[in-house]
């Protein structure tokens, strides 16, 4: 019997709260949140800015360090998933909707609007390109990496509970077990809402864009909310298949249609174009990931706007998704070990995601500069539909584009109700059916919530105020990693040298 938590309780009674606070009084909720994005902005950019820049610097460490052979798992356990498989799980869930919906809606934002300079220009082309490989690549990966591997090493190597507050044990000790660790799970929990709820909304209003596009269907609310009340029933009988079933063959589903839609685009569009701005863009965003990455602009009140709304955000969303997606990665990365595992979640995951953002966004960017069609004035919903219409076999894409934003929605809420909980039973590795089921709906309530209070505004709002406790609950998440680690390395050393000693005396 898998115990339900205080947790659980906790999390249904906030929950519930909110929801019916958007329900009653949205525009109440409205305010406050917008009152409270501001003052996270203003105050703390700087905060998200050096947090993510951390992450990424310590994943980095942990790839070279003297800890790479550590295995998550007893020394002898074997990888329960095949890489391929393994790999289709783990960026179905750090990723998914968000990039058929940012895809070439986010590069073209930028390249009508870049952080600095003049729009429509081949300078801002390739500064729209870079700033998307930076809000998708490695300091995203690394926020993810580095939750992932806490949870994966204190599951399964230390017997610990796969909870958020587990990871604070050699920091806290049995203290983890009272209030403080009941706080630290809530946050997660509450994290993990905003997040997936902000991109279920996403995926509903591309879903209707694209319909709209096909067919005469409307383009509003109403049916948003349909088709989040179609999602929310597939992915309750989904999630009720547990994740050996329902979320690895969505998993690998999703990336074969990813696939599939990235050949025919490949090789439809402008295939030269785009592969020559994908390798220079690509190379510019390494060689200055660091000054993009830490870039403020407090001398320009234009500039600094522009990334609270973009930079900022995304880092605000990468960590609120963090214990979702952490949570999710590391029930599927038993045996691996943290070498292999930093390199596969950090640089593979980043790769891809410019990759596609090159291939996706170079190709409005063409048609766009070289052509003269007004992709940046589409909205951000519709802006890939527009695109398609400018390729052959524009229809057939499109089916293709709506087929796998609905799976990518699936796949996410399937995945968030498995983890969600397990953070509400103490860990279970096989939450409760009527669990999953119970913050299905509160996933799919609050995702309603958002766009009746704002829509994509209140989402980011939701995101960027949940983040920040998460964030503080990170750094020191990291700060037990490295002591626990420094722990076992020595006596494992000590080990192997007794070994030796005893071999040499036989």
């Amino acid at each position: 019997m898998h115990k339900v938590t205080n947790v659980f309780w906790i999390g249904i009674v906030i929950a519930i709260v909110f929801v019916s606070w958007g329900v009653i009084m949205p525009d109440n909720l409205d305010h406050v949140m917008t009152v409270s994005q501001n003052f996270f902005l203003d105050q703390f950019g700087w905060f998200y800015q050096l947090a993510a820049t951390f992450f990424l610097v310590f994943a980095t460490y942990l790839i070279f360090s003297r800890f790479g052979h550590i295995k998550l798992g007893k020394d002898t356990d074997k990888p329960e998933y095949s890489r391929l498989t393994w790999f289709a799980m783990l960026f179905s869930a750090g990723m998914g909707i968000g990039l058929l919906f940012f895809g070439v809606s986010e590069p073209m934002s930028h390249f009508s609007t870049p952080p600095y300079g003049e729009g429509g220009t081949v300078e801002a082309a390739h500064l729209a390109l870079r700033y998307t490989y930076l809000h998708w690549g490695f300091h995203a990966w690394a926020i993810y990496a580095t939750i992932a591997l806490a949870l994966a090493y204190f599951k399964f190597r230390k017997g610990a509970p796969g909870l958020m507050s587990a990871t604070l044990y050699p920091l806290l000790g049995d203290k983890v077990k009272g209030p403080i660790g009941i706080t630290v799970d809530v946050v997660a929990v509450f994290a993990t809402i905003f997040g997936v709820a902000a991109s279920l909304g996403l995926g509903a209003q591309q879903i209707n864009g694209g319909l709209s596009y096909l067919t005469n269907i409307p383009n509003n609310f109403t049916v948003q909310l349909i088709i989040i009340g179609i999602i929310t029933v597939l992915f309750t009988v989904s999630a009720g298949t547990g994740i050996k079933k329902g979320i690895k063959y969505l998993s690998n589903a999703n990336m074969a249609l990813a696939v599939v839609l990235l050949i025919l685009f490949v090789v439809l569009g402008p295939t030269k174009f785009v592969l020559d701005l994908f390798v220079t863009t690509f190379g510019e965003y390494v060689q200055n990931i660091f000054a993009m990455g830490m870039r403020l602009a407090p001398m320009n009140a234009e500039g600094e706007s522009w990334i609270q709304n973009w930079t900022i955000f995304y880092w605000a969303w990468w960590i609120a998704w963090s214990p979702f997606v952490g949570t999710f990665i590391a029930r599927v990365s038993k045996g691996r070990t943290i070498r292999e595992f930093m390199i596969a979640v950090t640089v593979v995951p980043t790769v891809v995601c410019a990759f596609w953002f090159g291939i996706f966004g170079g190709s409005g960017i063409f048609f766009d500069f070289t052509q003269g069609t007004d992709i940046a004035g589409q909205s951000l919903e519709t802006g890939l539909f527009y695109l398609y219409e400018q390729l052959p076999l524009g229809g057939i894409l499109t089916v293709v584009t709506l087929l796998l934003i609905s799976t990518f929605f699936i796949t996410s809420a399937d995945s968030a109700t498995f983890v969600l909980g397990m953070q509400t039973t103490n860990g279970s590795l096989n939450p409760p059916n009527f669990v999953k089921f119970s913050w299905g709906f509160i996933l799919s309530a609050s995702a309603v919530v958002l766009m009746i209070t704002g829509g994509l505004e209140s989402m980011q709002t939701a995101i960027i105020v949940s983040a920040f406790p998460l964030t503080i609950i990170l750094l020191f998440t990291c700060w037990g990693m490295l002591k626990s680690f420094n722990e076992e390395v020595p006596r494992k050393q000590k080990t192997q040298a007794k070994a030796k000693k005893d071999l040499k005396t036989v």
